[in-house]
């Protein structure tokens, strides 16, 4: 399972990246909302895509958004600092939004889980 994951925080995504290889997924990294897109224009693609949701240049909803328009139905999971149930509300079809703190490594995997259950 390839899963790109996008943060422009150096700790967040090395955080994240951490977790995912421990349960075994391969990762590809993007700094921003442009750069996610751009590799998921080139060739390989992923099969989930993780994301902060404040980043410069693109939001992760916004990224959501343009995925969406564009006519991908990846799974797509939007990490926060924000209150995750107003972006769900905001946003419903998101397949799931967490709260980014420490419990990540417990709740990642689960989530994952879930999400690619239902596709």
């Amino acid at each position: 399972m390839r899963v790109l994951v996008v943060d422009d925080d150096p700790f967040s995504r090395e955080m994240t990246v951490a977790v995912l290889e421990d349960l075994g997924y391969n990762c590809q990294l993007a700094e921003n909302g442009v750069e996610a897109m751009e590799i998921l224009a080139g060739e390989g693609g992923c099969d989930l895509v993780i994301s902060d949701m404040n980043m410069p240049l693109i939001s992760g909803i916004d990224l959501f958004r343009e995925l969406r328009n564009q006519g991908s139905s990846l799974p797509f999971i939007l990490l926060t600092g924000d209150d995750p149930e107003g972006l769900l509300a905001e946003e419903p079809k998101l397949d799931a939004c967490l709260f980014k703190d420490f419990s990540l490594e417990e709740s990642l995997p689960q989530v994952i889980d879930e999400v690619l259950s239902r596709c």
